[in-house]
């Protein structure tokens, strides 16, 4: 299939509003793929591509090649380029990288370039997620969308799924099943205001869940053999001794567990998330650097929520409160989140105030009756935390991609620096943001543009936003030292001017972090 027709799919995907709509011009894309060309296609619709990590950033995007006049380029020949660009490596790879990044846009179009850009920047906003794929996936191959929805929460991978109904139909669906050893992407929790909006969705009695700020891991074990897995996937076994230890120990000889891990400080309270990922990320178990120089040992500690697979038998379709069980007669209890059956708003409200005295970032109540429903953000899980805000001054704004083209929409956020009266970028965000708000700080940041490099649109700092988030964390990638974690829109604050943003101190203060002298 030529490159140029899936990034017209893509187009129309984009600009098209109904789910029916979308499903039939993802479908038609998908029958004229190839077999050898499915597993990428399938994931080029998704807004995905195979290779996790590529090396390109946003600089390398920015300076691109202008277009081709003519298409030339096949969905297979952009997988294998692309293939390429992601195993350089090595002295001369920056440059190596460079090159072959220039000649596969240098051989696309305009439109094949628009799509390209949005897949290696990981932001082609064209309204087609795993779920609107999968209904296209059954519509291509004439196969039940019940078998495909489950094989993809079984394999967790959309290629293969793609692949195996486009192939061979039903029947290679059929033979999709939970393996010990094969992540499962994992079941997620919608947000509410407090415990009584969560309540109303899972109805009671329900867990109610300490919500740790640590990193979602899948615990797959069979006999001697370990692995684990982060949310998206990743294999992170050899990163995470202490869990394979523990794990180990375990009287089991097949299970599946799903939890978090986290690092504790002495007194066994929580340390900063971005503590725990950078242990997570550190290979050997080799610790973060104390205030000394010295390495310390903090130990990553799994506790674990749920139990999706032990000795034999799959446990995905039985009821929370049946899985809970089997957790709880299968683990020592140290191993498990804390947890805490309620019926009523106000026993749920003291959970949530216990969990946030002791140091965790909140709770996720959870429906008793329901399965574990793999991939899915339903209703039966929900997670309540307290939200922190902060008024920031918009300092830059990025072009959007996809449904987002010809709009402003990645706002540059920063906070005041009382010493110096300059703004200290603290990250970027795009979420959050409505239609009426992107039409609006379309036309607002037009106005008050100082430069525009057709990617990035300089402003003049005026412009007061009110930013939701979940957290700060070190970053040595901003001036200020500092980014936001999980930062939103919430709305504009005309009422107020730059002069009367939060500060730079203020942004430090919540995450604990010393203000420089």
């Amino acid at each position: 299939m030529r490159f140029l027709d899936l990034a017209a799919t893509s187009a129309a995907v984009a600009a098209t509003s109904g789910r029916k709509a979308k499903v039939e011009l993802l479908a038609g894309a998908l029958r004229g793929l190839d077999p050898d060309e499915i597993a990428a296609g399938s994931a080029f619709l998704a807004g995905e591509l195979r290779q996790r990590q590529t090396g390109v950033g946003y600089a390398s995007l920015r300076d691109r090649r202008a277009p081709a006049a003519e298409p030339t380029l096949t969905v297979g020949a952009v997988d294998a380029a692309i293939a390429e660009i992601s195993v350089v490596a090595g002295a001369g790879s920056q440059a190596r990288r460079r090159d072959l990044l220039a000649a596969l846009f240098g051989a696309a179009t305009a439109e094949e370039q628009r799509l390209l850009v949005g897949l290696f920047s990981g932001e082609l906003r064209q309204g087609a997620q795993a779920g609107l794929l999968a209904d296209a996936i059954a519509k291509a191959a004439e196969v039940p969308l019940t078998a495909v929805r489950r094989a993809l929460l079984l394999s967790g991978d959309l290629k293969q799924v793609a692949v195996a109904a486009l192939t061979r139909g039903a029947v290679a669906l059929a033979e999709i099943h939970l393996r010990v050893g094969t992540p499962l992407t994992p079941m997620l929790a919608q947000s509410a205001p407090d415990v009584g909006a969560a309540l109303l969705a899972t109805g009671t009695p329900a867990a109610v869940d300490v919500k740790l700020d640590g990193i979602r891991i899948q615990v797959h074990r069979s006999g001697d053999d370990v692995a684990v897995f982060t949310r998206s996937l990743d294999d992170i076994t050899a990163r995470m001794p202490e869990v394979v230890e523990a794990t180990r120990k375990l009287p089991l000889r097949e299970v599946v567990l799903d939890g978090e891990a986290m690092t504790l400080d002495a007194s066994g309270r929580p340390r900063p998330f971005q503590e725990t990922s950078s242990r997570a990320a550190t290979r050997g178990g080799a610790g973060l650097k104390s205030s000394s120089g010295t390495a310390a040992p903090l130990a990553l500690v799994p506790f674990f929520f749920d139990v999706l697979h032990l000795d034999g038998d799959d446990l995905l379709d039985e009821p929370g409160r049946v899985r809970w069980a089997a957790l709880a007669d299968a683990l020592p209890s140290e191993l498990i989140v804390g947890r805490t059956t309620v019926t009523s708003e106000e026993e749920a409200a003291a959970a949530f105030a216990a969990a946030l005295a002791a140091g965790q970032e909140g709770v996720v109540i959870k429906a008793a009756e329901a399965p574990y429903d793999v991939g899915r953000r339903g209703s039966a899980w929900v997670k309540v935390k307290p939200r922190h805000t902060l008024d920031l001054v918009v300092l830059a704004v990025e072009w959007g991609h996809g449904r987002r083209q010809g709009w402003l929409s990645n706002l540059h956020l920063g906070a005041l620096d009382p010493r110096t009266g300059e703004f200290v970028m603290l990250g970027k965000t795009f979420k959050g943001l409505t239609d009426e708000l992107l039409r609006w700080q379309t036309e607002r940041f037009q106005e008050l543009k100082t430069g525009d490099d057709g990617w990035v649109v300089r402003v003049r700092p005026v412009q007061v936003v009110e930013i939701a988030f979940d957290g700060v964390q070190t970053s040595p990638r901003y001036p200020g030292g500092v980014a936001l974690r999980f930062a939103r829109v919430l709305r504009y604050r005309d009422d107020k001017s730059a002069a009367e943003a939060d500060t730079i101190d203020t942004v430090r203060a919540i995450g604990g972090h010393p203000t420089p002298d």
